[in-house]
């Protein structure tokens, strides 16, 4: 069977690309791995942001929960552009098992949030199909429109520029760890404390998991780092790391970019909290779902600035390593000493291992 998540760029490559219809000259940014959304020029000056993403309904959070965190997630890939989200299409294909009343729970709570980030819904389908399963109920695509000068996209990276990460590894994952397999989770970071290795102690770190779900986003990692200018004033490319994680994220931006990323992993923040869940789950925290985490990279002498509005936002980031000359990879700096050169990303274990703690009823 192919692997779950989604393609890999071979993939995308040969059963994706050469299938995308007619080509037209308004579009500046198309569909390719790293790119999270698309740029259409509009009208003189003008153009369009836009990106698509599934909606999930996660039993383990629940409706209003889930359907917070799915326009959260579309909406990160938006701001990746630098351009605000303005309107929204949902098409919801939904279980024949799923009551009005669930159903109302989750749209209610997708209006309150759509709300907050300023989005009008103005077409989509629902309906209820057998074959409809959870957790995946259907799909959104969001769109905004900006100015042409200010928009963003991997390709404006240059060798020289510094790369940024907010929060750290295995964002998502670690939250709904949390809700999934509380007590498990406990466990973990109770084991962990007893060999100091959660400062703060596990009480601590285990709320900190829980409140993750409310940092599952990167708009405003976006909203914070933009205020430090864009292109060569400021911020040149933004990607937020989902599937294959904050690795992942770096080999999709330095191949959308086409430049290597010199990259140190020491300097990458691993929670404890996000190390105990990984090691509850056996998944690799560097290569797992982590949307919630921004990789920015900034022109070199808009760093500091670009860090300095980060942290008025209280938004936790670092520095990691910059752009240089090359084909497109990742050269990571192990703790050792030693260099890893990763030119692809790695299938996300993430799928696999919630699918398991579901199917063995983790607590």
């Amino acid at each position: 069977m192919p692997p779950t998540g989604k393609l890999t760029p071979e993939a995308f490559a040969a059963l994706i690309a050469p299938h995308l219809g007619a080509a037209r000259p308004e579009v500046l940014v198309g569909p390719r791995p790293g790119c999270d959304s698309a740029i259409l020029r509009v009208g003189a000056d003008r153009v369009l942001a836009v990106t698509a993403d599934p909606l999930s309904l996660i039993p383990a959070l629940g409706p209003e929960a889930s359907a917070r965190l799915a326009c959260r997630l579309i909406a990160s890939d938006l701001w990746t552009t630098g351009i605000a989200p303005q309107f929204a299409t949902v098409s919801l294909h939904l279980p024949p098992g799923m009551d009005d009343a669930t159903l109302g729970a989750y749209t209610r709570a997708m209006s309150e949030e759509w709300q907050k980030l300023g989005v009008a819904v103005v077409a989509g389908h629902t309906g209820r199909y057998e074959g409809c399963d959870l957790t995946i109920v259907g799909a959104a695509t969001l769109m905004g429109l900006g100015d042409e000068g200010s928009w963003l996209a991997p390709s404006l990276a240059s060798p020289g520029d510094r790369v940024v990460v907010t929060r750290g590894c295995a964002i998502e994952a670690t939250a709904v760890a949390a809700r999934l397999f509380p007590r498990r989770l406990a466990a973990k970071l109770a084991e962990l404390d007893a060999a100091g290795a959660v400062p703060g102690g596990a009480e601590a770190a285990f709320e900190r998991a829980r409140e993750l779900l409310e940092q599952v986003s990167v708009v405003p990692d976006c909203r914070a780092i933009l205020r430090a200018g864009v292109r060569a004033q400021g911020v040149t490319a933004l990607h937020d790391a989902t599937e294959g994680g904050v690795l992942g994220g770096l080999v999709e931006l330095a191949s959308a970019c086409g430049h290597d990323l010199r990259i140190r992993r020491a300097a990458i923040p691993l929670s404890p909290e996000a190390r105990a869940a990984c090691e509850v789950f056996n998944i690799d925290p560097w290569w797992t779902l982590s949307e919630g985490t921004l990789i920015a990279c900034t022109h070199p002498t808009r760093l500091d600035a670009a860090l300095a509005e980060l942290a008025h936002d209280q938004i936790p980031a670092a520095e990691v390593g910059e752009v240089v000359e090359g084909s497109g990879g990742v050269t990571l700096l192990e703790p050792d000493g030693q260099e890893t050169r990763l030119d692809h990303a790695q299938p996300d274990p993430y799928w696999d291992a919630y699918a398991r703690a579901v199917r063995e009823v983790w607590e």
